[in-house]
């Protein structure tokens, strides 16, 4: 018998006796053995994608958030780092247009580079006509505009130099400039050009900062933390509130250390208010929020990072522990399930002993639940093979059930049957009985064919009819108000998932 908890527990009725300390010990037992299958890497991959996929954090709220990260302790240059990375690449125009005002400086980043150089001021001809770079582009029209102060700075690569009239009229022309030797002498003795209008709108669209990332990120890292550059910061905000939280965090919280990603946790659970209410227990990615409200991370992640493993990621779990290479701990969790089986159930004390007997705190109550949801998932997977022993899974825990199968046997069998509206097995005991005069009938009527041969296929095509419904039968459950089908594959993930949103609601009720 699989007890799965899913009536509340009398809250007067504690005892506080050893079979309840032994579930906690074997519990702690289950915790290592999950750390040492999945790692902790990936488990804080697992809870920071939790986190991305959140839908109820509001523009302002991620702006703040990843703010007050950026500003926490000072210089946080790995996050500003990451930051200004995906800012480069999902929207090059707003550090452009912080670098457009301040073009100027951009002397200091071609000065002795030629490759810089040769990168943002080459031009190249195409089907005789001209196409210019934007650095050629501005190099060009501030030249023709300013050939007073400028144009005996301009190298040619041929014999003579051309003049502003011989270019007005043919400005392909231009593509004869020594751009190398001509930029060098801008360096030297054109100053006004760096700061022009010409150079500064060749820049806004951000295009430049894919010449030398690093070095454009040290630049706004320096104006961010040591010059203290408003408009810098303005973008940055604008930015933040602008971008999906998703990709916010799909970037920035992976790099955190753990203290940082603990301070985002604790602010993301003020930034949620008393918005939340319990009845959204019912939706995993709601119970997910409503834990990260009520408990935080307490200083420590590790809680969190485990529970949110057991929740929304059990089937990986599995899977990693059928890993050949994991025999160990299946092994282990398999010694664990023996002795947890062979302690008499208590239902009505477990949770009130977690929370009131042992006065633990709330998140690691919340963890000894996630760790216990998950070890009835890990039996349903190993013992529930049948459908059998599923509907006794029901009948044992008071789940009223339909039989929902698409692929019912054909027409000559009759319609298809809807098993145990409620948990009461006469029912299903009836339409068992029902199913076996049935197949006995067919049987008969296979063997009075003459062809044995036909005899042997008709008994095996039925064969296959019935190993195909068995495996593809699903059921209507009282769960979820006869809503979906749910089939032997998704039920261990359902119900373990349920049994912790119940539990969850008592816990956060009392």
């Amino acid at each position: 018998m699989m007890d799965l908890f899913l009536s509340e527990p009398n809250w007067n009725d504690v005892v506080d006796d050893d079979s309840t300390r032994s579930i906690i010990s074997l519990l702690d037992d289950l915790e290592t053995v999950i750390w040492s299958a999945v790692g902790r890497g990936e488990a804080r991959l697992w809870f920071c994608n939790a986190v991305a996929a959140l839908n109820c954090v509001t523009s302002l709220d991620q702006r703040d958030l990843f703010r007050s990260l950026l500003r926490r302790r000072g210089l946080n240059h790995d996050l500003a780092s990451q930051l200004l990375h995906l800012m480069f690449d999902a929207a090059p125009q707003k550090p452009g247009s912080v670098l457009a005002r301040r073009s100027h400086v951009l002397e200091k980043f071609f000065q002795g580079n030629p490759k810089r150089v040769s990168q943002w001021f080459s031009c190249s001809s195409s089907s005789g006509g001209l196409e210019q770079g934007k650095g050629f582009r501005a190099l060009s029209q501030f030249a023709f505009k300013n050939r007073d102060i400028c144009w005996e700075e301009l190298e040619w690569k041929g014999k003579h130099g051309q003049s502003p009239a011989v270019v007005a009229t043919k400005p392909h022309y231009f593509l004869d400039l020594d751009v190398q030797q001509t930029m060098q002498n801008f360096l030297e003795n054109v100053p006004e050009f760096w700061s022009s209008e010409e150079f500064a709108k060749s820049v806004k669209d951000g295009d430049i900062l894919f010449i030398d990332r690093s070095f454009f990120v040290r630049y706004f890292i320096d104006l961010m933390y040591k010059e203290e550059s408003r408009d810098v910061w303005d973008v940055v905000n604008e930015f933040l509130m602008q971008q999906p939280f998703s990709l916010l965090c799909g970037r920035l919280l992976i790099t955190l250390e753990d203290q940082d990603l603990c301070y985002f946790v604790e602010s993301l659970c003020k930034s949620f208010g008393p918005k939340l209410e319990l009845q959204r227990f019912n939706d995993v990615s709601n119970l997910f929020v409503i834990v990260l409200y009520k408990s935080g991370a307490y200083g420590s992640i590790d809680q969190l990072l485990l529970f949110n493993a057991v929740m929304t990621h059990g089937r990986q779990l599995l899977r990693l522990l059928r890993d050949e290479e994991a025999w160990e701990p299946q092994q282990k969790i398999n010694e664990i399930v023996s002795k947890m089986t062979a302690i008499p159930n208590n239902p009505n004390s477990l949770i009130p002993i977690f929370k009131i007997k042992y006065k633990m705190k709330t998140i690691d109550v919340i963890k000894y639940l996630g760790l216990l949801s998950w070890l009835l998932y890990y039996r349903m997977s190993q013992e529930c093979l049948t459908p059998e022993s599923w509907e006794s899974v029901f009948m044992n825990n008071q789940i009223c059930f339909r039989n929902s199968n698409k692929h019912a046997l054909s027409d000559e069998d009759g319609p298809p049957e809807e098993d145990c509206s409620g948990f009461d097995c006469s029912t299903s005991f009836r339409v068992k009985s029902r199913r076996k005069k049935k197949a006995r009938k067919k049987r008969r009527t296979y063997g009075r064919h003459e062809d044995g041969d036909d005899e042997l296929l008709d008994y095996d095509s039925a064969s296959q009819k019935l190993s195909f419904q068995s495996n593809t039968r699903s059921w209507l459950l009282s769960t979820d108000g006869f809503s979906s089908a749910w089939s032997s594959a998704d039920l261990p993930e359902y119900l373990h998932r349920l049994c912790l949103s119940r539990w969850m609601t008592w816990v956060f009720e009392k």
